[in-house]
Parts: structure tokens; sequence; C-alpha cells
């Protein structure tokens, strides 16, 4: 439960008031400044306001004392946003350089035709959806309730934009705005991702990981090579620079990618799992909490927003026909998600949902 303003202005108020009443009556034989008082005052209002009331619990002090390590990560967020997307302009563009450099033209004098054929490809299919979805997460907005009167039915008020919150929206503290199906803020993006761009969110995950994977398998065999080349003390004949930079290079890609490959692999997962259960990250530890307080009543707390499995994957990727898991899914599309991301009482009653 949120702390009531005008409770805290007024108990605010009345500390500064009894201090300099204080320091009035006492005259010249006060022992501490005036302003040093006012902020012991304000201290012991920062105190009372833990436990004002009898709703206060563990979270919410904890919340409390978290405040300030909350707002710098945000903060810091907001300001570098720009710079992690160019990082990872700069990351994956040096990757690039060294398949095209190095590896393509190993591949073009060393593998079959059939096998050139199906690296090329393969290859070449993975970059432009690496590209497309990535352009589109990060271009596209996440979706924002509107800010002006209307009949939209809303679960709540945000305290913060002072706006009506339909269902499955939350603020966004580093955009200072509301998000519709809000699921977290990534820096990577420099965007929220939300119920207009989460779908191109989690494309990008699953290319990149999948690209990751590609080079770090097609490309172990170099690594190894590189490696002992690299390692060896002594060579007959020594290393030449270009060697070197070869070796270096062959190194430096097979690292990046298998590290990218794990760490984002298990974020992807992780998403995956949560598509599955019809949750966003956020609904997740919500519901966690949900489903602990209704177990102590004796009741079984089920997610409204979970159509199964299957269904959840068609809502999330916008299938709507068999034809769609290759022109919606296996190929880069911009269609718009399901629903206006205001209202989600439409997904169980389709037709067509289930035979699809």
């Amino acid at each position: 439960m949120r702390l009531c303003p005008t409770f805290l202005l007024q108990r605010w108020l009345w500390l500064c008031v009894c201090a300099r009443q204080w320091h009035c009556s006492n005259g010249n034989n006060c022992r501490l400044p005036l302003c040093v008082r006012q902020i012991g005052a304000y201290l012991r209002l920062m105190v009372d306001s833990l436990y004002y009331n009898t709703l206060t619990n563990s979270d919410v002090v904890m919340d409390s004392l978290m405040e300030p390590i909350f707002w710098m990560v945000d903060l810091l967020t907001r300001r570098f946003g720009a710079v992690f997307v160019c990082l990872l302009v700069i990351l994956t563009t040096s990757i690039l350089l060294v398949v095209y450099v190095v590896m393509l033209p190993l591949i073009i004098n060393t593998y079959s035709p059939s096998w050139i054929a199906w690296h090329m490809s393969y290859g070449h299919w993975n970059l432009v959806m690496i590209v497309f979805h990535y352009y589109k997460a990060t271009n596209t907005g996440p979706g924002y309730p509107p800010t002006m009167k209307n009949s939209i039915p809303f679960v709540s008020m945000c305290k913060k934009c002072i706006i009506p919150k339909p269902a499955r929206t939350h603020h966004c503290a580093i955009c200072n705005t509301c998000i519709l199906k809000m699921d977290h803020h990534c820096p990577w993006l420099n965007n929220c991702v939300g119920h207009f761009n989460q779908r191109y969110f989690f494309c990008f995950c699953v290319s990149m990981t999948l690209g990751c994977v590609y080079c770090s398998i097609s490309g172990r065999n170099l690594f190894l090579d590189a490696y002992s080349a690299i390692e060896s003390t002594y060579q007959t004949p020594p290393l030449t620079f270009r060697d070197k930079m070869f070796h270096m290079s062959v190194i430096y890609m097979w690292v990046l990618t298998s590290v990218v490959a794990v760490a984002l692999g298990g974020l992807t997962i992780w998403h995956a799992v949560l598509i599955s259960r019809g949750e966003t990250s956020i609904e997740r530890h919500l519901n966690n909490k949900e489903t602990k307080r209704m177990r102590k009543c004796g009741k079984v707390y089920k997610n409204s927003f979970n159509y199964g499995r299957l269904n959840n994957w068609k809502v999330f990727l916008g299938v709507e026909k068999k034809s769609h898991w290759l022109t919606r899914v296996l190929l880069p599309s911009g269609h718009v998600p399901i629903g206006n991301g205001l209202t989600w009482d439409i997904y169980p009653f389709r037709k067509d949902m289930m035979p699809v």
C-alpha cells in the first residue's frame, strides 16, 4: 500500500512547526541549530512512514530501503540506453566481418557445393531475421494507454501518470509512462518491451541465439586450430602478422558467439516458458505472490490470460491460419499483434484458434 502524500505533507509541516516553536521558546539556550533539527524531523518522518499503518509489511520496507538503488539503476539505464544499442551494433558488425572475411572464403574453398548452398542460405536467412526484428523492436512503440477520457475498463489508477491502467498495464520508471502488457525495459533496445513489440523482441532473441550457435558450431574446428597455433611457442616457420590476425579473429569470434549463445539462450528459454504460460516477466512475479496468498486461504489461483500452451503461442505470434506459420513466423513479418492491448476477453471466444 502506497503512503498518502497528504498525510506525509501534514506530518512534515507539523514537525517543522514544532521544531521552530521549540527553538523560539528556548531562546539562545538551544543546543542544536534549527536546520539540524529540521533534518532530524525529516528523518523521523521517514521512519514513521514505514509503520504508520497496519498494512505495512516487510516488502514495503525493503522497497523503501532499495528505492535509491532502483533510482540509480533507472537513471543509468535512461542515460546510457543509446550506448548499449551502439555497443550491440558494433559487436554484431565485428562478427559479420570475421564471418565474411575469414570464414566464408574457407567455406567456399573447402566444402562441397551442397554444403556451400546450405551455409549461404541459412546464414543469410538468419542475418535477415536478426536485422529485421532488432530494427522493429527498437523502433516500434510498446503501446501506451489512452490519456483522454474513455469507456475502456481499467483495473487501477497509475499514481505517477494519474491515468487509468487497463489490465496488464504497468508503469515504466525509465520511460516515465505506462506501457500496455509491459514485460520489461530492455537497455539493449533502449525501449520498453510491451504489447506491440514483444514479438519482435522475442524473435530477435531467438534469431540471435541461433546465429551465435551456428557460428560457434561452424567455427569450432577453426578455433581449436587457431588456439593451438597461438599457444605454440616454437613455430617453424614463425607465424606472420597476417596469420596471427587470422587466428586471433577466429578466437574472438568463437568466444564471443559462444558466450552470447549461452547467456542469450537462457534468456530466450525463460521467455519461451513465460509465453507458454501466458505471462510476462512482471506478471510472473505478481502471479507467484497471488498464488501463495490464495494458497493460504485454501484457494487456487488461475491466470485469466492463460489460454493453453498452443493458443498462447498463436496469440503471441499472431497465427490465425496455417499459412501464418510460414509467412508470420519463419519469415520476417511486420503484422500487428492480435488485439489492442487494452482488453483481453476476446481470445478464448475466437472460433479459429483451435483448428490452426
